[in-house]
């Protein structure tokens, strides 16, 4: 049996592994391959033959927090280990690498680290490398080299010579400490310095700021701060980690290296390149204290803008075969950043084009669109209108440099001032059209393209270059087909007002010409449709319906399934604090109106109880009148009935009671007057008989 070579991975720990430095180092030395060969694979080699390759590093790391799941690149993470755990974990790595490139915070930790595993050198069961990434502030207070000779770069060969910046004081002593533990014995424990310039590339790090907003669009110039001719010593992210790569595989002789590209840009350089081809690519000079009013960067940050050194790698150049990813710097490669930053931020454009016949809604729907994706909304209209305002811009305040292009755009403005009105789409109106698609802020977010093209050779002229080339840069990612009945379409356009009927040319006659137009290119051999799916891009078919809440709600769900996710930044906590008043003002305006109307109804229902209760009132009243009326009537025939009939016989009962002086005198006045009934005189049976009410005396 052939005898393998042992060849196992070596184990990697690195601090604050989910920052944006130490994240890509470690993604850097993941992807790192060992050869491991068995002595057959070996004579294989001699005559050209690969053996098999293993992955040379495994990393763990420090968090700040715990992810739910375990990046890909890490095989351990730990978060705010104590010093007992953490020395645990150190012990049981071959490589120590500590980064406080980006966080001050972490240096009294490495400083402890190195110390711990100093004096345990002795009891480590392998060999220990330790690395630490420093910064190039260390170096930003240095003496030049020769006065008469300003350009002169300082190199890691005369380290000792350095004077930091007063903020990384802690940072170069803690250099100090790193390159004095490893001289004791660096058989067994090895320390190295790695003085990285500023970081830059896969997302960006210092230099986010000026990405963000050039891409965001959303001022008209970049921001310079300070005069911009200070000399940034830069690095790619993927280099500084092929560097660290190189320390830990063939640990030189020299234990303090430089880590910076060949660039020696400025920081005007570097800032107008990044607006020219990711933003508005004009720039402004403001006075450096204004980079404090800046809440996304820190003050380690707006230091390390401020450092003014070339300096040249020689160590990394003379003892390491490096395979560069940038090493002519940001400006020379600032398209493969720029990629890169879209790219790691999924910060991808959205392109999408929305077809449909007359009055079906595409406009409305373009507009949500755009509203949820932060996309540019463009119709031929709109943008031929814009291009012309901006044109008689030029015109009117020509540069005295450029005059040839104060006359190009006097041709063109005056080619689209005669084709303004005409239905035909010029090659000058598909330029203007295809330079809005192609500008940068469609680059960057990218945008809907509301009802154009329309036919296929549109769709040719629009999106093919000279050579028939179609570029995929600025195509359509989506196509969405809203479509809907003739009979939804003419009465959506009855219910319009007029004004906009004249505006968008709704009258009867033209929709009309123009939904057979539509249904007639939509039927062609060679419809915009197969343009696009030759392109392998199939349209997403969208019904239109009567516009009630629940359907529209359901149709742009569909969209934004279809869609996917927004592409931006997430919001800023300004905005989300101005989202969430906006919320709750919302919610309190609601909430008023709703008192208002509970009010309003409220005052309503009190309004409708006192009428009726005024009506009940009123009735009551009259029907107490009438009672009393009717009381007092009967109260009268009362009087009279009993003036007239009943007393006269009670009267002579009592008279002759008081004269026979009877025993019992209830008894006998009863019996009187049983014996003189007064109903069986004839005069109280006629008034007995006109007043049916009054009762008998029996009774």
């Amino acid at each position: 049996m052939p005898h393998k070579h042992k060849a196992t991975p070596k184990r990697v720990f690195i601090n604050n592994v989910d920052s944006y430095s130490s994240r890509n180092i470690a993604k850097f030395l993941c992807k790192a391959l060992l050869k491991v060969m068995d002595e057959d694979e070996e004579e294989e080699e001699a005559e050209g033959e690969e053996g098999h390759l293993n992955k040379a590093f495994q990393v763990v790391g420090t968090v700040s927090n715990l992810s739910d799941e375990l990046p890909p690149h890490i095989l351990e993470e730990y978060c705010h280990p104590g010093k007992g755990q953490l020395l645990s974990i150190l012990m049981e790595c071959q490589v120590i690498i500590y980064n406080i490139s980006q966080d001050a915070n972490q240096v009294e930790e490495a400083s402890w680290a190195v110390k711990a595993l100093h004096d345990q050198r002795e009891d480590a069961t392998s060999p220990k490398i330790f690395i630490l990434i420093s910064t190039v502030m260390t170096w930003a207070n240095s003496i030049p080299l020769d006065p008469e000779d300003p350009e002169l770069p300082f190199t890691d060969e005369i380290f000792y010579c350095r004077r930091a910046h007063p903020s990384f004081k802690k940072h170069i002593d803690l250099e100090k400490v790193v390159v004095k533990a490893g001289k004791s014995n660096r058989e067994i424990f090895s320390t190295y310095v790695v003085a990285s310039g500023l970081q830059y590339g896969m997302g960006e790090g210092i230099f986010h700021f000026f990405f963000k907003e050039s891409w965001l669009g959303e001022v008209s110039k970049i921001s310079i701060y300070g005069h911009g001719k200070n000399i940034i010593p830069t690095i790619h992210i993927i280099d500084l980690a092929s560097v660290v790569q190189n320390v830990i595989q063939h640990q030189p002789r020299p234990y303090y290296l430089l880590a910076v590209d060949s660039s020696n840009n400025s920081m005007e350089e570097l800032v107008k390149i990044i607006a020219t081809v990711l933003g508005p690519g004009k720039t402004v000079k403001r006075p450096f204290e204004d980079v404090y009013l800046n809440p996304e960067l820190t003050v380690t940050e707006i230091d390390s803008l401020q450092v003014n050194l070339r300096m040249e790698a020689v160590n990394v150049e003379n003892l390491f075969s490096v395979h560069w990813h940038c090493e002519a710097g940001l400006v020379e490669n600032v398209d493969l950043v720029v990629e890169e930053y879209r790219l790691s931020r999924g910060l991808l454009p959205l392109r999408v084009c929305i077809l449909g016949p007359p009055a079906v809604g595409k406009t409305t729907l373009s507009s949500k669109i755009c509203k949820h994706y932060k996309l540019h909304h463009i119709t031929v209209r709109d943008t031929i209108y814009k291009a012309m305002a901006e044109l008689e811009g030029i015109v009117k305040n020509p540069d005295p440099d450029a005059e040839e292009v104060a006359a190009e755009a006097q041709e063109l403005l005056n080619i689209l001032n005669e084709s303004i009105d005409s239905e035909d789409i010029s090659e000058e109106h598909l330029k203007v059209l295809r330079d809005k698609m192609t500008s940068n802020k469609c680059k960057n977010q990218g945008y809907v393209l509301d009802a154009f093209p329309s036919s296929y050779k549109q769709a040719e002229d629009l999106f093919e270059d000279e050579q028939d080339e179609v570029s995929e840069k600025f195509t359509p990612e989506f196509v969405l087909l809203l479509d809907a009945t003739e009979s939804f379409l003419i009465d959506r356009v009855v219910n319009l007002p007029e004004e906009t009927i004249q505006d968008l040319g709704y009258e009867p006659e033209k929709f009309l010409s123009r939904m057979a137009i539509y249904r007639e290119n939509m039927q062609d051999e060679k419809s915009v449709l197969n343009y696009f799916e030759e392109l392998d891009v199939t349209p997403v078919l969208l019904e239109a319906t009567n516009g009630e809440e629940p359907a529209t709600s359901l149709l742009m769900h569909k969209i934004f399934t279809t869609l996917g996710p927004p592409r931006t930044y997430s919001p800023s906590p300004q905005e989300v604090e101005e989202e969430e008043r906006r919320i709750a003002e919302e919610k309190m305006k609601k909430e008023a109106e709703e008192r208002a109307v509970e009010a309003r109804k409220e005052e309503e229902e009190a309004r409708c109880r006192a009428a009726r209760w005024e009506e009940w009132t009123q009735t009551s009243e009259e029907v107490r009148m009438l009672e009393e009326l009717h009381m007092a009537n009967l109260t009268d025939q009362m009087r009279s009935y009993l003036m007239k009939t009943i007393m006269p016989t009670l009267g002579m009962g009592l008279i002759e009671c008081c004269r026979t002086q009877p025993a019992e005198p209830l008894d006998f006045l009863a019996e009187f007057l049983f014996r003189n009934n007064p109903h069986d005189h004839p005069l109280s049976s006629e008034d007995s008989s006109e007043n049916p009410d009054l009762p008998s005396l029996l009774d």
